[in-house]
């Protein structure tokens, strides 16, 4: 198996090559030891200016290449992965607070999005549409967008940020990626090593790690066609706000506070068991992490003492000693953050049931019982390891609450009555319905995204990639007269 040495990106950018980033550095700790990793090398504006105009000229070629040669890059680019895996989710597991498991689910899944990226290449590019002479050929063609900025989150950092960057090379654009300074290894210095492995054009891919002006100035510059975002709400809008006023393409995949029905017919054992890997998962820290679990009345006190049970169970540690099942939460701060949020939901009458403990970034999975819809619990995306349970009493009340959020990504929903849960679903207000399943699903090959405060309703995934990575051009051809 091959390594992968972080001595390289120590520092560094990568533009055309590594080099020194205009910014500085910044050390990059674990949150489960408290080591240093390295330094992430900081882009600023001039280095951003710098990979854009590089990009810019790589795209023209990179462009016009056969369909071939670039499913080739990305299919050599996963066998990369494949061949890091070792070291990507070492590194996954002290930069992110990721348990292993975790780590390991998260480079299959940026495997799988590098193999289904090289399967859009051989997708219809476009579509014959008819003229008014008979004689003339019109067709409506795909276009690369050109150059695309990709601002990636810390939570699943190699994932998140693969998802558009595979696709978006597939298709013949070239990408400025900017990662979290949190995790700008396992999120960009890694994306750099395989796909500079698998014999991708320099200047085709950048990466710049850097905080919010970093993200601006790749939002702001001139040489970027389209904007993927994936991260909160809140920094969603500022993009948003800067990318529409540019009129520039935008993706915004952000964040969400995910409803867990738990009807009064649910198989209980196994919604305790999804709605606690739910709401636990990496420590509570995914957009799709179930945030609010509804529950029906007859069945609440037993559900309440299950989800105990499951919270008490847990081994809170750092992720490299065995026997953990959660991990860090990714600051210091982040951790006083969802405890802020725990007392206030505590002091508005809420019960707590366990937890609403931490020390330092190691934060006790939290259960609360009796919270209102008027409680900061049920309102907030907390994302942190923390339950607050809804009782509800009929179905028109349990479909209410689950819409009251300004958020729309993923809903479960547990009842033994499949088909009448889907008819519930489709009143549901989220882009992602699951029926006896978890809140978190993601996958390579379908309609990632939602609605409200969860995003624009952008899809990643499979042939939507096509929608949000091309543009249409139409073209027509005068018939040859002979």
């Amino acid at each position: 198996m091959a390594r992968w040495d972080l001595d390289a990106a120590d520092g560094c950018v990568y533009s055309g090559g590594w080099r020194a980033g205009g910014g500085g550095t910044l050390a990059v700790v674990s949150p489960g030891d408290g080591g240093r990793l390295g330094f992430a090398g900081i882009a600023d504006e001039h280095d951003v200016r710098r990979a854009g105009a590089s990009a810019v000229a790589a795209q023209a070629e990179w462009g016009r290449t056969s369909f071939r040669t670039r499913a080739d890059v990305l299919m050599r680019a996963a066998d990369a992965l494949r061949d890091l895996r070792a070291d990507v989710e070492n590194v996954l597991v002290r930069e992110s607070g990721s348990l292993p498991a975790k780590a390991a689910h998260e480079v299959d899944k940026a495997i799988d999005e590098l193999i289904a990226a090289a399967g859009l290449v051989t997708m219809p590019q476009g579509d014959l549409l008819p003229v008014e002479d008979p004689a003339t050929l019109g067709m409506a063609r795909r276009i690369p967008v050109g150059v695309l900025g990709v601002i990636a989150p810390w939570n699943a950092p190699l994932m998140l940020a693969m998802r558009s960057v595979a696709p978006a090379l597939a298709l013949g654009n070239a990408v400025l990626v900017k990662p979290d300074v949190k995790t700008a290894f396992s999120g960009g210095a890694v994306i750099a090593h395989i796909f500079e492995r698998a014999g991708l054009p320099a200047g085709v891919l950048h990466v710049l790690p850097g905080g919010p002006e970093t993200g601006e100035a790749v939002v702001r510059s001139p040489h970027t066609n389209a904007i993927s975002f994936t991260g909160s709400s809140a920094a969603g809008k500022r993009v948003g706000e800067i990318a529409g006023g540019l009129l520039k393409r935008m993706v915004l995949e952000l964040g969400g506070n995910n409803a867990f029905i738990v009807a009064a017919d649910a198989d209980l054992d196994q919604a305790v068991a999804c709605g606690a890997g739910g709401t636990f998962r990496h420590q509570g820290q995914i957009c799709m992490a179930t945030g609010r679990h509804l529950v029906h009345e007859s069945v609440a006190e037993e559900y309440v003492e299950r989800l105990r049970a499951a919270a008490e169970g847990m081994r809170l540690g750092d992720p490299l000693e065995p026997g953990t099942t959660l991990g860090p939460l990714i600051t210091v701060a982040q951790a006083e953050r969802v405890h802020g949020i725990v007392e206030a939901a505590i002091a508005d009458g809420a019960r707590l049931v366990h937890g609403a403990a931490h020390d330092g970034a190691f934060y006790q999975p939290t259960v609360l019982d009796g919270v209102t819809a008027e409680n900061i619990a049920f309102r907030s995306e907390i994302f942190g390891p923390v339950a607050p349970i809804t009782r509800f009493s009929t179905e028109a009340e349990a479909l209410a609450l689950a819409n009251a959020t300004e958020y729309g990504l993923s809903v479960a929903i547990h009842s033994r009555d499949t088909a009448r849960a889907l008819g519930f679903a489709a009143r549901l207000r989220a882009g992602m319905v699951a029926i006896n399943g978890q809140t978190i699903y993601d996958a390579a090959h379908i309609p990632m995204g939602g609605l409200g405060a969860s995003g624009n309703g952008g899809r990643h995934g499979g042939h939507w990639n096509l929608d949000e990575f091309t543009y249409w051009q139409w073209v027509t051809v005068p018939a040859i007269q002979g």
